[in-house]
């Protein structure tokens, strides 16, 4: 099966630019010197914004079936409920015990 999309390059640029401020801005959340939980939460939601982005464009799954935005995005929702598992863990059990 072939596919024929037209890609301009102007939504790639668009898409490296918003990469390069959110990398600019995961460089500020690490240096500003937060809780550790929130620069966590905050620098896995940026991360997860970025991995959204390139999927989306670089890999063309936007031009793809919906299916198969099913069967990439089932992981990423099984690796958000474990991160926040052990968000929940970290900060409720090391903060009772101090560990």
């Amino acid at each position: 099966m072939e596919h024929t999309h037209e890609h301009k390059k102007r939504p790639y640029m668009w898409v490296f630019l918003w990469l390069a401020v959110l990398t600019a801005i995961e460089v500020g959340v690490a240096s500003l010197g937060l809780d550790k939980t929130i620069q966590i939460i905050l620098l896995a939601v940026l991360a997860a914004a970025k991995a959204i982005l390139v999927a989306l464009f670089y890999m063309h799954l936007r031009y793809d079936k919906s299916i198969l935005a099913i069967i990439g995005g089932f992981p990423f929702f099984l690796a958000v409920i474990m991160a926040l598992i052990i968000l929940a863990d970290r900060t409720l059990v090391g903060g009772l015990i101090g560990g």
